[in-house]
C-alpha cells in the first residue's frame, strides 16, 4: 500500500512539474504576450526596433527583455504580469488610449526593476566584456568603457530601446 502511494505522488509530482513546465514555456512566447488587445500596439513598436530586425539576425522576443531566466525570478515576474492581465480584462489598460495614459507608470516600474537588478534580462545577451568598443562610435565606446565605473546600468541609457518612450505627465514635469 505504501509502495502504491508512493508511486502515486511521485506520478502526481512528475505530472505537476510537466504540467508547470510547459505552461511556463507557453507563457513566456510572444504570441502569448501579445494575444491581449492592449499589446497589439506594443509589439508593433517592438516590430520596428532593433530587438525585432536587426544585422545580426537576433530577434529578442517579450521574455528575453521581461522575464528572468532563473526559476524564482520567473515565477515572481509571472505573478507581477498577472495584474496587466488583470488590468485588461477590467478595461483599465484595454485600448490604445487608456494604455498610454498608465504607459509612463508602467514604464517607470519595469525600469524601476531593470535599474534594481542591475538590467539582468539585458545582460543575458549583451555585456560590456563582449563588446567590440572600437568598432562603437566614440561617444557610446566612451560610455559603455565607464558604465560600470559609474554604477550604471543598461537600463540608464537605453530606455525606450524597443518601444516608444512614454511622455511624462504634465504634473510630473511641473514637480521636477
Amino acid at each position: 500500500m505504501k509502495l502504491l502511494l508512493a508511486a502515486a505522488l511521485l506520478l502526481i509530482g512528475a505530472v505537476s512539474m510537466a504540467v508547470s513546465s510547459v505552461t511556463l514555456e507557453a507563457t513566456n512566447s510572444t504570441d502569448f504576450c501579445t494575444s491581449c488587445h492592449s499589446m497589439q500596439w506594443v509589439q508593433e513598436e517592438w516590430m520596428e526596433s532593433i530587438h525585432y530586425t536587426n544585422i545580426s539576425g537576433v530577434r529578442a522576443g517579450c521574455s528575453d527583455c521581461h522575464v528572468p531566466h532563473s526559476l524564482g525570478p520567473k515565477l515572481y515576474a509571472k505573478i507581477r504580469a498577472a495584474k496587466d492581465v488583470w488590468h485588461e480584462i477590467l478595461g483599465t489598460i484595454d485600448d490604445e488610449e487608456k494604455f498610454e495614459k498608465h504607459r509612463w507608470q508602467m514604464a517607470n516600474a519595469v525600469w524601476t526593476r531593470m535599474k534594481a537588478n542591475d538590467s539582468r534580462e539585458c545582460q543575458s545577451c549583451h555585456t560590456i566584456a563582449a563588446m567590440d568598443l572600437k568598432e562603437q562610435d566614440r561617444s557610446a565606446r566612451k560610455k559603455h568603457k565607464n558604465a560600470e565605473t559609474r554604477g550604471k546600468t543598461c537600463i540608464d541609457c537605453h530606455t525606450g530601446v524597443a518601444h516608444t518612450l512614454p511622455r511624462k505627465p504634465a504634473e510630473e514635469i511641473a514637480l521636477n
